[in-house]
């Protein structure tokens, strides 16, 4: 395994990752804290930062969180190629959604879902165990046009206040993946660290975290939740991708773009290249 610590400093004007060949699929989760708020942090202020990331990487998937739905539309007009698959954690189009975008020249969609991190995961607007707010998944199963083999998304934003919550949430996501017949990734925001009982449970389930599966990390292990802070510092790294057996993962990083003091979100994007084994 090659460490960031060991290489050169990546060259900001280039991509980490960038647009992947197949077999490889590159993905990124990123919370792209929900429209509003003042400036320097408002959303117009913000949006061009955000598609400046998201130009230079191209990823294959894109999970996202907290995005509202007007504010999603102006992330897909300002992609081109892309599709997408919304709902909002309120029905519709309220409130913020764990929404995911795709290169729908790489990959086409065959089945997918909404559900709730509740006891009732199917009724919209529903939460349990001492969540402060609505939160969901949404997983999608994709065919990868080029590659000849399909593979299951899932998207998740945990609760920020409830351990219980956390913990029933990643057993819905459990119960998910037993359902799948193809590997899955699981990425999302589970507003705890690589360290909590969230990330054991499910690496005792048989996920791997791309960052420790990684064959090169391509940066440090910054922190994710970046409080507006341009300067990235070494932390807890809430944003996670996950992998089932069956994929490989060669690179991992955790994108700290920003602009001219600002930056596109309150989180760090993180990204993997990864691979079904066995793809054409």
């Amino acid at each position: 395994m090659v460490d960031a610590e060991d290489q050169p400093e990546p060259d900001r004007d280039l991509p980490l990752i960038g647009a992947a060949r197949a077999p490889g699929i590159h993905v990124m989760t990123y919370n792209l804290r929900t429209a509003g708020g003042r400036r320097p942090h408002s959303w117009a202020e913000r949006r061009p930062l955000v598609g400046a990331v998201l130009e230079r990487e191209h990823p294959t998937v894109l999970c996202t969180q907290e995005g509202r739905f007007r504010q999603l539309l102006d992330v897909k007009s300002d992609l081109d190629g892309y599709d997408w698959l919304h709902l909002g954690r309120g029905g519709g189009s309220r409130s913020e959604s764990t929404a995911i975008f795709w290169d729908e020249s790489r990959l086409a969609p065959i089945e997918y879902d909404h559900l709730w991190l509740s006891r009732r995961p199917n009724v919209i607007g529903s939460r349990s165990w001492g969540s402060r707010t609505v939160r969901m998944l949404t997983w999608i199963h994709f065919e990868d046009l080029e590659a000849g083999r399909d593979f299951y998304v899932v998207d998740n934003h945990l609760d920020h206040r409830s351990e219980r919550a956390r913990r029933k949430g990643a057993g819905l996501n459990l119960d998910v993946l037993a359902r799948f017949g193809a590997p899955a990734i699981v990425a999302g925001d589970f507003n705890c660290g690589a360290d909590s009982k969230v990330h054991r449970m499910l690496t005792a389930a048989g996920l791997t975290d791309a960052w420790d599966a990684a064959a090169e990390r391509l940066t440090p292990a910054w922190g994710t939740f970046n409080r507006w802070r341009t300067d990235p510092a070494e932390g807890d790294r809430i944003d996670w991708i996950l992998v089932q057996p069956g994929i490989e993962v060669h690179q991992a990083a955790v994108n700290t773009y920003a602009e001219d003091g600002l930056t596109p979100s309150d989180h760090w994007p993180v990204q993997a290249l990864l691979s079904l084994r066995g793809a054409l």
